[in-house]
């Protein structure tokens, strides 16, 4: 297979929406040495982290715009009440819209916590420190339970 062959099916492989076995399957059966198969699978890795980050950006982008819309609505809804309430009109009729001022259902509100009776608090499981466990760790103290733990990952650069 010359290498004009090899590109174009890895670039096939970009394109394609596989499950993990499948893309496997796939890349397995490309035929080309393995430091060439390594370097096209770099490739493919940092396309495809490329397309990560770019959605990333996009669901801050979009994040953003929805805050934005939210906030919008919540203006323009508390506008038209803010008005309704000043010139006295709690109901009407307006084209395929109906207006009115109503009551919310109650809510609690409280204003100081200390004075709650401990029944009415709800106990939350403890949470792991692992960032202060490590801390010691490092430092050479022995913390029961717990040991630093060395792994090994590939990296691309």
């Amino acid at each position: 297979m010359n290498l004009y062959e090899l590109s174009q099916n890895y670039l096939a492989v970009q394109d394609m929406d596989l499950d993990e076995d499948t893309l496997r399957d796939t890349l397995d059966s490309i035929g080309d040495a393995f430091e060439d198969k390594a370097e096209n699978i770099a490739k493919l890795y940092r396309t495809v982290e490329a397309e990560e980050k770019a959605f990333e950006a996009e669901e801050k982008r979009f994040y953003a715009m929805k805050k934005t819309a939210a906030n919008k609505k919540q203006f323009l809804k508390q506008y038209l009440e803010d008005n309704m309430r000043l010139i006295g009109k709690t109901k009407f009729k307006a084209g395929v819209f109906n207006f009115s001022i109503q009551n919310n259902p109650p809510s609690v509100e409280v204003f100081d916590e200390a004075l709650l009776p401990e029944h009415f608090l709800i106990e939350q499981p403890p949470k792991i420190d692992r960032a202060g466990i490590k801390e010691l760790l490092k430092a050479g103290e022995e913390v029961p339970g717990a040991e630093l733990k060395q792994t090994k990952g590939l990296r691309i650069r």
